[in-house]
């Protein structure tokens, strides 16, 4: 019996990581929404820049991937994707950025 509850308790802990995880990716999808980050990109298909899925895959295996892209989102830059730019965003907090650029790697 105590193993059944043992049981029961682990998937409740688990079902509870699950939804701050699901939450904490909503919050990271409006801040890219209301920081204009959609107008280029999208999740899962490459538009004016690569898809979120690409990124996330292109970087999956660098451990420097999280700065990398902070930098980038808050400078811009070109040449990784193409030669359209993207322009810097000085605008967006640092803070929303390293969320943002969290869930991005995050994107299977």
């Amino acid at each position: 019996m105590k193993s059944v509850w043992t049981a029961l308790a682990a998937t409740a802990v688990l079902a509870v990581a699950g939804g701050a995880n699901a939450a904490d990716s909503k919050a990271a999808e409006t801040l890219a929404k209301t920081s204009g980050c959609l107008a280029c990109h999208q999740t899962d298909k490459k538009s004016v820049g690569p898809s979120y899925k690409d990124v996330a895959a292109k970087y999956r295996n660098d451990k420097a991937a999280a700065a990398k892209l902070v930098k980038k989102v808050k400078e811009g830059g070109k040449g990784v994707w193409g030669q359209v730019p993207m322009p810097p965003n000085a605008h967006v907090k640092e803070g929303d950025i390293k969320t943002m650029v969290g869930w991005i790697l995050s994107v299977k």
